[in-house]
């Protein structure tokens, strides 16, 4: 069958996007830090425009791109800190409570595991026995992992640091030049495809502005409301593992995941020795289960799924599809780009529902 001059010009050009996908997958190591900046920058880009034009121009623009980066790097720093008091309180406490925590473990499962014919305990004296009688009979493997880990902390300390110097350099420049950067790919759309392409990325606007906000205002009330509820119940470490919680909350699912283990940990620690695992028990069931069902039946659904129009299967599918794909950058990056897909499948669902092959009889 001979191919027209069309059908070939499309081939062609397939076969460049699909070599220029292998390419960019090929690289993503390298290019990780600028798809980080570049994400940054599409989110920060409407900030600087409007304190650019709340200052009239008189403010020159690298001034007001320094000030927006530097507050976001505050934000950043300011979420890590909060790591710290939790570490800082819990690492004397985990000296001083871990005998005790084992002990109120042991009290409460033994029993239960009793009636399956289960002989099992849990202390520290059993504990410290077997990692010195693992370590003794496994000495050089330990040494070799030992090496082995140094090596890659060493070479993922280096990556880290390159990132931490290089995304706000990229996202800098991405942040001055951005209206240029968007006019010169706008002048690579062939005319003839101009009015689609336009379409699509007003659709594509129009979904990621309103997935940043509702999941911005969901991370606000979450982080309050878990502030609030570990409060309520007495915990020392409440404020900086709710806010914590409430602002991890835009990696959906691990943020949740991480804030109910800090919780559980600190309650443990904090409520074990004087009065057992049934206050920090009940502490998650009521606070992280509240919490739950708040943002899975009432914020999401409303500030975010709604809008984007995610079923919750398919942000599910698409966390772990671009986590195996890009790593923690893919998880952070699965529902702007699953929300952009959506617009591309719906486009080709309406070309198909109009087209001859679907009408055909």
């Amino acid at each position: 069958m001979q191919l027209s001059s069309e059908q070939k010009r499309q081939i062609a050009w397939l076969f460049i996007a699909s070599l220029l996908g292998y390419m960019a997958w090929l690289l993503m190591p390298v290019l990780t830090p600028f798809v980080v900046a570049l994400v940054l920058a599409y989110a920060l880009t409407p900030v600087v425009n409007w304190l650019d034009r709340l200052g009239k121009g008189r403010i020159p623009r690298v001034l007001v791109v320094v000030i927006v980066e530097l507050c976001l790097l505050l934000v950043i720093t300011g979420i890590f800190l909060l790591m710290v008091p939790i570490i800082a309180k819990e690492l004397p406490l985990m000296r001083e409570q871990l005998p005790t925590m084992m002990d109120s473990v042991n009290t409460a499962i033994k029993p239960w595991l009793a009636q399956w014919g289960l002989n099992w305990s849990l202390n520290g004296t059993n504990l410290k026995a077997f990692v010195l009688k693992y370590l003794s009979t496994n000495v050089e493997d330990a040494t070799a992992s030992l090496l082995t880990s140094l090596k890659m902390g060493g070479s993922v300390a280096f990556t880290v640091v390159g990132n931490a110097v290089l995304i706000p350099v990229a996202l800098f420049y991405l942040l001055m030049d951005w209206e240029r950067i968007m006019t010169l790919l706008h002048e690579l759309i062939p005319p003839r495809l101009r009015g689609n392409v336009e379409n699509f990325l007003t659709d594509v606007n129009a979904i990621l502005g309103q997935y940043m906000r509702g999941q911005l205002l969901v991370m606000l009330i979450l982080a309050g409301f878990y502030s609030l509820g570990l409060t309520l119940f007495g915990l020392d470490l409440a404020l900086p593992i709710g806010i914590f919680t409430g602002l991890a909350m835009f990696v959906p699912y691990v943020g949740f995941g991480v804030g109910l283990v800090l919780a559980l940990f600190a309650g443990l620690l904090q409520f074990t020795a004087a009065k057992g695992l049934a206050p920090t028990l009940l502490m998650i069931s009521v606070v992280y289960g509240g919490g739950q069902l708040l943002e899975s039946f009432f914020l999401t659904p409303r500030l975010v799924g709604e809008r984007i129009g995610l079923h919750p299967l398919a942000v599910i599918f698409a966390l772990l599809a671009f986590g195996q794909l890009l790593g923690f950058v893919g998880v952070l990056i699965a529902l702007p780009v699953s929300a952009v897909l959506l617009v591309a499948i719906q486009r080709l669902r309406q070309g198909y529902l109009a087209s001859p092959l679907y009408n055909a009889h």
